[in-house]
Formats: structure tokens, sequence, C-alpha cells
């Protein structure tokens, strides 16, 4: 039973993720058409390409739960296309704990990095100059629920062949 709820918590959590993203990504847009708008009329700005790009990727970091939840991402799958149902399954749990792991380090880093550059008071050094820490925060949020995201995977249930079946034609659950 908490299994269930922990990975429909994981999962819901993936989604507002998603709807995050989206926005950052929809607000970046707007940003660099406002941009180019603005520069075309002869005016000049300073703080518009860096906090797009700041955006994008908080999009790519704050959007990836949400990706490996519905798988998303590119993979080659020549290996497990190969291999009977049982080495398929083996496979992926392999490969979810390898990603977890790297998802675990990558966050621990990123909380690393960003400590210092809170401590530093490090700045971007532009002329905007914005603090560098809540850009490094992006890291250990986007990847630490990552790694939520592949215990979540890990732990759900498999689907049967009826499952999928039914799930494919609209009648599962």
């Amino acid at each position: 039973m908490f299994v269930r709820q922990f990975v429909r918590f994981v999962d819901r959590l993936s989604v507002a993720c998603a709807v995050f993203a989206a926005v950052m990504l929809v607000s970046a847009t707007l940003i660099v058409c406002w941009m180019v708008l603005y520069r075309s009329l002869g005016n000049s700005t300073y703080w518009e390409i860096e906090l797009a790009t700041y955006l994008i990727v908080a999009t790519v970091l704050v959007g990836s739960p949400f990706c490996l939840k519905t798988r998303g991402h590119i993979g080659v799958d020549l290996v497990s296309e190969l291999l009977p149902p049982r080495g398929r399954r083996v496979l992926a749990r392999v490969l979810a704990v390898l990603g977890f792991a790297v998802c675990v380090y990558l966050a621990w880093e990123g909380f690393w990095l960003t400590l210092e550059a809170w401590r530093s008071q490090e700045t971007s050094g532009s002329a905007w100059d914005p603090p560098r820490w809540p850009f490094f925060a992006l890291m250990p949020v986007g990847l630490g629920l990552t790694a939520l995201q592949y215990v979540a995977d890990f732990l759900r249930p498999e689907e049967t062949d009826d499952d999928a079946s039914s799930a494919v034609s609209g009648q599962g659950a």
C-alpha cells in the first residue's frame, strides 16, 4: 500500500515539475521574442539573454523527472530487444540503479556547488550580475527529483501483458 502511494506521489510531483518547466520555457520564449522586438526598435538591454539561458537550463533540469516518468528520453534499445522479457526487466532494473546513482552523485555535487556560491556571494559578473546560487540550486533540485523518480520506477509494480493491452486500448485504470 505504501509503495503505491509513494509511486503516485512521485508521479504527481514529476507532473508538477513538468508544468513548472513548461512555464519557464514559455517565459524564456517570450523574453527572447520581446528582446528581438525591443532591439529591432533600436533599444538596448542587458538582462534578457542571461535570464532566458537560466530559464532554459532550469527547464531541462526541472523537467527531467517527467521526461524519465514518460520515457521521453532517447534510448538505444537494440540490446534490450534481443533479450527475453526477464532479461529486459533485469536490464531495466540495473539501468535504473545506475541512473539513480548518477543523479544522486550529481545532485550532491550540485548541492556543494550551490552552497559554495551562496557562501562566497558569487555573482555572474555580467552587467545584470545576479547571484549564481539560485541557478546552481537547480542542479540538486532537478537531479534529486529525477533520482526520486528512478526510485519510484524501480518500485513501480510490473505491468502484466493484460495490463499493458488494456492500457493501450484505453480500458486501464
